[in-house]
């Protein structure tokens, strides 16, 4: 039998971390990535049902909550994604797509997303600087503090981006096919860092 070309990849994984004095760009893999839909009248059922599980209910548009185990993040009207570490679990890596299936039965449908999304985190006393080269929303605290989320784009590209402490850490999410646009523009943006910090 003929060996599979196809070899997996996570997205971003031909990019280096940064780690520079006032910014740190990390390329998140590792994760288990589902998205969460309410069936029609189901939402507050459903919410009751995953707090009493993970002690976190469903979070208000906007908004994102994180529990220990898993962070729940509002991604449109009656959706969530559902994002952890895929780490060990019962021999192989976790699985949200079936850990919430046989969870929340007939309340919602649950969609693997692990493959589709690229996520990167972006911290520092430079973070803004750089985002706001390309996300047009007021990344300030006043506007836009710690658990908020937004569906906006970095310089064209579509993103959901959540604020996850005051350093600020930014996390942003987007399909995976739009990783490799992401990452030129994202290293563009960055580049007067990089190179002031290597003089």
């Amino acid at each position: 039998m003929p060996e599979s070309m196809l070899v997996e990849t996570v997205p971003f994984a031909h990019d280096r971390p940064v780690s520079l004095p006032g910014l740190v760009i990390d390329c998140r893999g590792g994760l288990t990535v589902a998205s969460i839909a309410a069936y029609r009248d189901k939402a507050a059922a459903l919410s009751d049902l995953i707090e009493a599980t993970y002690g976190a209910a469903l979070p208000e548009p906007g908004r994102r909550v994180s529990s220990g185990a898993i962070t729940l993040q509002w991604s449109g009207p009656s959706q969530w994604l559902a994002i952890a570490e895929r780490g060990p679990h019962d021999g192989a890596g976790r699985d949200l797509e079936v850990e919430l299936k046989s969870l929340v039965g007939g309340l919602a449908a649950v969609v693997d997303q692990s493959d589709s999304r690229g996520i990167v985190a972006i911290s520092g006393p430079r973070a803004i600087d750089v985002l706001v080269k390309g996300v047009p929303i007021d990344l300030h605290e006043r506007a836009f503090a710690t658990g908020q989320v937004a569906n906006t784009h970095a310089n064209h590209i579509a993103i959901t981006i959540a604020r996850l402490d005051d350093a600020p850490t930014f996390e942003l999410t987007m399909y995976r096919s739009y990783a490799t646009s992401f990452a030129d523009w994202l290293h563009s943006a960055a580049a007067e860092f990089v190179h002031a910090t290597a003089r």
